[in-house]
C-alpha cells in the first residue's frame, strides 16, 4: 500500500476533467481500506461485530432501522427552527477520522475555534456533536446521498436496480438512481439518523451523477428533483441542507437549501458560478486542495484568497485550504493553520 503523501500526491496531479467527477480524495479510500481491515480482523477473532468506525458508534442495519422508528418529536424540539448560516461564516471540515474531544468530553479547546464544523456523519457519534452544541458550534453532517458505497453498513438494502455504473477508477462505489423510491428511503433514514445525532445541517455529496457517465440516464433534473427531496425530508427536523458542487443547478435549487459546500471552484475558475449563493445571502464553504499541501506556497495561498485571477467571484467565501485527505489540518487566508485532534 503507498504512503499517505504518495496516495496524496499521485490524487491531486490528477488532470480535471469537464463534466466528470472529481478525484475521489484520500480520506474516502482509507476509509474503505480501514473497513475492510476491520472485517477481516473481526472475522479472525470470531467476534461477529459490524462495520464500526470512530469513539464507539453503532452504525448496525439494526439500530439505524430501530432508530428509525423513533418518534421525531425530540429531535424537533431540539432545533426550534431552521438553522440558516451567515455568509463568510468561519468553518472546519474533516472526514478522515472522528475528531478528538478533551478527556473530560468537552470541546471546549478544540482547535480551530471556529464556528461551524463539517464531519462524518457515520465515524462521529452523538456525544461528539452534544460537546460541540454545548461549546457554541454548530455541526454539519455529511454523507453520500448519489453513491453506493460497499463500507457502509446499509449497503445491502439496495437494490441492483438502484445502482448504476462504477465511479471511474473507483471500484467500490456505484451511482445510485436518484428516481428510486428504494433509494429516497434509505436517504431518509440516513437524514433521520443525522437528526437523531444532533446534526444542525446535512452535506450530502455526489448529488451530481448527471455529469457522469452513470448508466442510469440520469438527468439534470432528477438531480434538481432529489435535492428537494432530501432538503425537504431534512427540513421536517428543521435540519439545514447544502448543495455539494453541482453549479449547473444553482438557480433551480437555491430557493431550497441554505448553503454551498463546494470543492476546487479557484482551481478550476469556476467561483461566479457559486456566487449566486452569496448573492441569495447564503454562504459558500469553499475547500481548495493546493499542491504539496500542508506545505503549501504562499504564492498559491494569496491566489487562492485574492478574489481575482482564477479566484475571481469569491467575494464572501468561508474558504478553507485542506489536504486532499480531508484530515484535521486546515489553513485559512489569513495564513493561519490548524490542526485539529482526531481518534487514531
Amino acid at each position: 500500500m503507498a504512503t499517505n503523501a504518495a496516495a496524496e500526491a499521485a490524487t491531486s496531479e490528477k488532470p480535471h476533467v469537464a463534466k466528470a467527477k472529481r478525484s475521489w480524495p484520500l480520506w474516502k479510500k482509507l476509509t474503505a481500506f480501514g473497513v475492510t481491515l476491520s472485517v477481516i480482523i473481526a472475522l479472525a477473532v470470531g467476534l461477529g461485530v459490524g462495520l464500526t468506525r470512530g469513539k464507539g458508534g453503532n452504525n448496525s442495519d439494526e439500530t439505524a432501522n430501530s432508530e428509525a422508528d423513533d418518534s421525531t418529536e425530540p429531535y424537533l424540539k431540539a432545533r426550534s427552527s431552521l438553522w440558516q448560516p451567515k455568509v463568510g461564516a468561519q468553518w472546519q471540515i474533516v472526514l478522515l477520522k472522528p475528531i478528538k474531544l478533551n478527556k473530560d468530553g468537552s470541546a471546549k479547546d478544540l482547535k480551530p475555534n471556529v464556528g461551524i464544523y463539517d464531519l462524518d456523519l457515520y465515524d462521529n457519534d452523538a456525544e461528539t456533536f452534544a460537546a460541540l452544541h454545548k461549546a457554541g458550534k454548530k455541526v454539519i453532517c455529511y454523507f453520500s446521498a448519489g453513491s453506493w458505497e460497499d463500507w457502509r453498513d446499509d449497503k445491502n438494502q439496495f437494490k441492483k436496480a438502484d445502482l448504476g455504473k462504477t465511479l471511474d477508477g473507483w471500484p467500490d462505489e456505484k451511482w445510485l438512481n436518484l428516481r428510486s423510491t428504494n433509494v429516497r428511503n434509505i436517504m431518509k433514514k440516513r437524514i433521520k439518523l443525522a437528526a437523531q445525532k444532533g446534526c444542525d445541517a446535512i452535506d450530502p455529496d455526489n448529488v451530481d451523477g448527471y455529469q457522469n457517465d452513470n448508466g442510469l440516464k440520469l438527468t439534470k433534473k432528477d438531480s434538481i428533483d432529489y435535492i428537494k427531496f432530501l432538503a425537504a425530508e431534512a427540513a421536517k427536523y428543521n435540519m439545514s441542507t447544502g448543495l455539494k458542487n453541482a453549479g449547473d443547478i444553482i438557480s433551480s435549487v437555491l430557493p431550497y437549501v441554505q448553503f454551498s459546500v463546494n470543492e476546487q471552484c479557484v482551481e478550476y475558475s469556476e467561483c461566479e458560478t457559486f456566487a449566486k449563493f452569496i448573492k441569495a445571502k447564503k454562504p459558500v464553504f469553499n475547500i481548495e486542495y493546493p499542491k504539496g499541501a500542508p506545505k503549501v506556497k504562499e504564492s498559491d495561498r494569496k491566489a487562492i484568497c485574492s478574489k481575482k485571477g482564477k479566484a475571481k467571484g469569491t467575494e464572501g467565501f468561508s474558504t478553507v485550504i485542506k489536504k486532499m485527505n480531508l484530515d484535521g489540518w486546515v489553513m485559512y487566508c489569513t495564513g493561519n493553520t490548524y490542526q485539529t485532534a482526531v481518534e487514531n
